[in-house]
């Protein structure tokens, strides 16, 4: 069984959702907020499901080297690829900004050539390849007089560059560091250091009275548990288990579903109308997925 493959996919399957319920607190209580409560309540989170299964709330046991390494790819990950990301949300749209995401998986498995000594076999390398083209053919997709700008502002598409860089090296350093270690004590590690670096944010930008405000949105906070049981908590766990068991770059790139995976749910729940683009790019990431699955001769 391809044990590595298939929690990939459940961390696309958990992204989607975290997905969309932070995007309904996002719209109440504002990013920023939305950054520092969900990784506050991932270390809680984590903590007891970490108390039930080893009997310890804190990863005490993590060696320096672990510690290092996962704090290393919590900063970069949950911190300055989030910051990039969201950023350039506002640079050049959502859709754009996920358009050059999909770089991520080809960056993480360079990295992990380079890093890692990680090697491809061609069933591999065309597997990314196809499925990272169906999520562009998804997301290329446009209404009927609907104009798709690729002149975008250079330093939107440089913020939006970092946060797939950010997340291919986070993912890396992660590989680096966890090592047979439990996946979800790791993504506590990592949680704690990106949440440390967003509290000294808020700090630094004095918008803590923002965060205040925010918690007594008691609709925004509940979609953001949901969203961080589903996203930094069983997603992110599962993506270091995922790559525990299965190469840094086919992990990344079935982890990369996402925009496929919330074609429905985002119909249903936000009444956005499914285009002839998305079921093709589905079809193709999907055929690239089941080469990813595939054994080479």
């Amino acid at each position: 069984m391809q044990t590595g493959e298939i929690s990939a996919i459940g961390v696309a399957v958990c992204w989607t959702f975290s997905a969309l319920f932070f995007e309904k607190a996002g719209n109440r209580i504002g990013s920023l907020a939305v950054n520092i409560i969900r990784l506050a309540m991932a270390i809680v989170l984590l903590g007891f499901g970490t108390l039930i299964t080893r009997g310890m709330f804190l990863p005490l046991d993590a060696t320096p080297e672990q510690w290092f390494w996962l704090s290393l790819s919590g900063f970069i990950g949950f911190f300055l690829g989030d910051l990039c990301l969201f950023y350039s949300y506002t640079q050049i749209g959502s859709r754009m900004a996920q358009l050059v995401m999909t770089l991520a998986p080809p960056i993480t498995a360079l990295i992990g050539f380079v890093l890692l000594g990680e090697h491809l076999h061609l069933l591999q390398v065309t597997g990314i390849s196809v499925t990272v083209l169906g999520i562009v053919i998804a997301m290329l997709g446009k209404e009927k007089g609907e104009k798709l700008n690729f002149k975008v502002p250079f330093k939107g598409f440089l913020f939006a560059l970092g946060g797939a860089v950010g997340q291919a090296v986070g993912l890396i350093a992660s590989k680096k560091g966890i090592g047979n270690y439990d996946a979800m004590a790791a993504t506590q590690i990592r949680a704690f250091t990106g949440g440390l670096c967003f509290f000294l944010l808020v700090t630094f930008l004095k918008r803590w009275n923002t965060i205040r405000s925010a918690s007594k949105d008691s609709s925004g906070i509940r979609s953001v548990l949901i969203g961080s049981f589903f996203g930094p908590v069983v997603g992110v766990a599962l993506s270091l288990f995922a790559i525990q068991h299965t190469e840094a770059g086919v992990a990344a790139t079935l982890m990369g579903l996402v925009p496929i995976f919330i074609i429905i749910p985002s119909a249903i729940m936000f009444k956005e109308r499914i285009s002839i683009y998305q079921i093709i790019g589905a079809f193709v990431s999907v055929g690239g997925c089941v080469l990813l699955f595939m054994k080479p001769l």
